[in-house]
């Protein structure tokens, strides 16, 4: 027998790790459904853009897997989870038996229902094998058109603009990056694109992908009745649980896979981790699917961990995105959009817009719960110690908070001196 993780992602790797960690000799067995190597799904951009070659796009190589005694089954699709034999039943009739199983399934992209939108020369941003069409095609490419402006859709154009493609970004609300920023964040960083050259249309939406009697794309029909010619389309819009296997199988699913502190779905000797579970938010104190990689290796560790006996707490998920565009640092973590008439929040705002600097604090009562910075991120660490630890802010920590100032001085005296003096008393 062995443990078994379906998906050979970040997470995968994390859960690798953990099990390793605790557990040297039974044999893991990795499933992915992907004929590559695990890589990093945020790199993918950067993989379209020509900054990095496909050698350091894999985040293992070989020796690692056969280190760790790792059998790799990949192009491999599960197509059942069978609680009551333990068994996984594979496309092609093949039985996996598992002792432990984690589901590690990911996230697959959201298609938004555009008529036309099933042919050549339409592509998804979250897979390998989409960037790699894209760069065989890229050199053709005169004009592209991207639907979606959040992380995922304005990397992906960044990507394609630098490759001296012509890029139209289309979103439907009103602004780009309307989950992971406030208003004027957006704004300052639309302003950077709009400089840079790259085109932005807001408040509308993809109607119809129209091709000639050939079957050669020709452009997008918009809601607004307006047409852009294309070369490619790229859907962008983000990604939703992977959640098939977990919901026929009998797991409690809602967004994502429900699963405790420990990553343990409930269902004997099964986990989740990753894009797929529906973990504990530090911020929001409930239970959310948040998507990032970070999260994904540490779910998957901890995953790891309690797989192989040793009990441990998942400490929490937590919002967060730091990324670029054309050259314009920015970072954004916690709540960062609340209720703006809800009471209990407090916001306070600095822009300098000469030096395109901005900073955004947002605070709950007496802590700070969310941040953005725009510019000048130096201090992003700092600031993300308040939130992750839930530190006590006072009038006077607030006001230095505010006025950018965090300093590690600010942190409670007893944790302090556990962090940086572990053998005080």
């Amino acid at each position: 027998m062995a443990y078994v993780i379906i998906g050979n992602g970040i997470a995968s790797l994390g859960a690798i790790d953990g099990i390793r960690k605790y557990d040297r000799d039974t044999p893991i067995i990795v499933i992915g459904a992907e004929n590559t190597a695990a890589y990093g799904k945020p790199l993918t951009s950067y993989l379209l853009a020509g900054r990095i070659n496909p050698e350091r796009f894999s985040m293992r190589s070989g020796d690692y897997y056969t280190g760790k005694d790792v059998t790799l089954k990949l192009a491999t699709y599960i197509e059942k989870i069978d609680l009551e034999t333990r068994e996984l039943l594979t496309s092609d009739g093949t039985k996996i038996p598992y002792e432990k199983l984690l589901i590690a399934t990911g996230g697959k992209p959201f298609v938004p229902e555009i008529k036309g939108v099933e042919g050549d020369d339409v592509y998804n941003f979250t897979a390998a094998k989409d960037a790699y069409k894209l760069i065989e095609s890229v050199k053709s490419l005169k004009r592209a058109v991207v639907i979606g402006g959040g992380l995922i859709g304005m990397k992906a154009a960044e990507s394609l603009y630098n490759r001296g493609v012509e890029v139209t970004v289309v979103e439907e609300r009103d602004r780009i990056l309307s989950l992971a920023y406030d208003d004027e964040a957006a704004g300052l960083i639309s302003r950077r694109v709009g400089e840079a050259g790259m085109m932005v249309r807001c408040g509308v939406n993809g109607r119809e992908i129209v091709r000639d009697k050939t079957g050669k794309l020709r452009g997008i029909l918009l809601g607004d009745k307006s047409f852009l010619e294309a070369d490619a389309i790229v859907l962008a819009i983000g990604v939703v649980s992977n959640v098939r296997l977990a919901e026929e199988a009998g797991l409690s699913v809602d967004k994502g896979i429900l699963v405790d502190d420990n990553m343990f779905t409930g269902v004997d000797n099964i986990y989740a981790a990753g894009d797929v579970a529906q973990a504990r938010d530090v911020v929001f104190d409930k239970d959310k699917v948040v998507p990032i990689w970070s999260n994904a290796y540490t779910q998957g560790y901890y995953a790891g961990r309690n797989m192989a006996g040793n009990n441990s707490a998942y400490p929490g998920t937590m919002s967060m995105s730091s990324i670029s565009f054309f050259g314009l640092p920015t970072i954004s973590v916690g709540e960062v959009n609340p209720d703006s008439a809800d009471p209990d929040y407090e916001i306070y705002t600095f822009f300098d817009e000469p030096k395109q600097s901005y900073r955004r604090l947002v605070f709950k009562k007496d802590q700070l719960v969310g941040y953005v910075l725009v510019g000048d991120i130096d201090f992003a660490g700092m600031y993300t110690s308040f939130i992750k630890f839930k530190f006590k802010v006072d009038a006077q920590t607030r006001k230095r908070l505010s006025e950018g100032e965090p300093d590690v001085l600010m942190w409670p005296d007893d944790f302090f001196n556990k962090a940086w003096n572990p053998e005080s008393k």
